[in-house]
């Protein structure tokens, strides 16, 4: 069971899925469309009180020639002002509730990005109080009705161009070939948007998604870096970077990550074991730096004793 679906059962939410059409056939890269829409529906989950509602529609504009995909929720809502900062990269909007519910800062730039990459657009109603709807619209058109008789080929060609362009948008240098990060992560988006850059860049990643699960995977895998969010259920990052050095891994690099930027926090971070301390919301080149020069200073590839 997915953590979003675990989390709406928790939350006793009402979940419903409207589509106009079973036999709708798009041309799109499945594994980008499903990113699009777990995000939007991740975020959608985690900002809807309890006994509330999330919604997925799916309904074809013919007129338009698009597919749109709509989220709704009955969540807290986004205030006039703050729209207009949402797809920003590595951008939270700063209020008591959106502080409640941490993210990567990462998901709606994406989603947005993924979207123009396919053609297509995201947008956005809300009411504060009363809920969000995002709209992803895509073209509906197969690629042979654009194409002609070597579409399908030419289509995948698009679609890998697309994902180049996606890498490419956040290149940086690549990193050490084999080096291992394990990014500690109960964020489902984060997981995706840190854990794909990082792929991008070269890096083995593994994940745990709470402190536990990083022991464990921290003793097995041995990973060359690990990534800490401090902010876990059940056992916190800082438990865990001490349990972790308490079992042998000693110089392990650990980098620690916190949404909650307090006083006081980089220095229990460092105090708990961490080499090195960043608050979030963090840029993406910003962070593939820091895990290069940490690793520089470490040998990628090591076994603790």
């Amino acid at each position: 069971m997915s953590s979003q679906l675990q989390q709406a059962l928790k939350k006793a939410l009402e979940l419903d899925l409207a589509l106009d059409d079973q036999r709708l056939m798009i041309s799109a890269d499945p594994q980008r469309l499903k990113q699009m829409l777990v995000n939007l529906l991740s975020n959608a989950v985690k900002f809807t009180p309890s006994g509330g509602a999330v919604r997925l529609e799916v309904a074809v504009d013919g007129a338009a020639g698009v597919v749109r995909f709509a989220v709704q929720d009955t969540g807290i809502g986004i205030a006039p002002e703050d729209v207009a900062r949402l797809f920003q990269p590595f951008v939270q909007l700063d209020s008591s509730l959106s502080r409640q519910h941490e993210g990567s800062g990462l998901g709606l730039a994406l989603v947005r990005r993924l979207a123009e990459l396919h053609g297509g657009s995201i947008t956005v109603e809300s009411t504060v109080g009363v809920g969000s709807r995002f709209t992803i619209s895509v073209p509906d058109h197969p690629p042979q009705a654009v194409d002609g008789p070597q579409s399908a080929e030419q289509w995948d060609e698009r679609q890998a161009a697309a994902s180049r362009s996606l890498s490419a948008a956040v290149s940086a240098d690549p990193g050490p070939e084999g080096a291992r990060v394990l990014l500690v992560e109960d964020s489902e988006a984060g997981l995706q948007v840190v854990g794909g850059y990082l792929r991008a860049q070269g890096y083995e990643v593994l994940v745990a998604r709470d402190g536990r699960e990083a022991l464990r995977q921290a003793a097995t895998a041995r990973p060359d870096l690990i990534l800490m969010d401090i902010q876990l259920p059940g056992m916190d990052g800082l438990e865990a970077i001490q349990r972790i050095r308490a079992a042998g891994l000693h110089t392990t690099p650990i980098i620690a990550l916190t949404a909650l930027a307090m006083p006081g926090d980089r220095e229990r971070c460092l105090e708990a074991g961490a080499n090195t301390y960043l608050a979030k919301p963090v840029g993406i080149r910003a962070l593939i730096t820091t895990i290069a020069e940490v690793l520089a200073g470490s040998n990628p590839g090591h076994t603790d004793a």
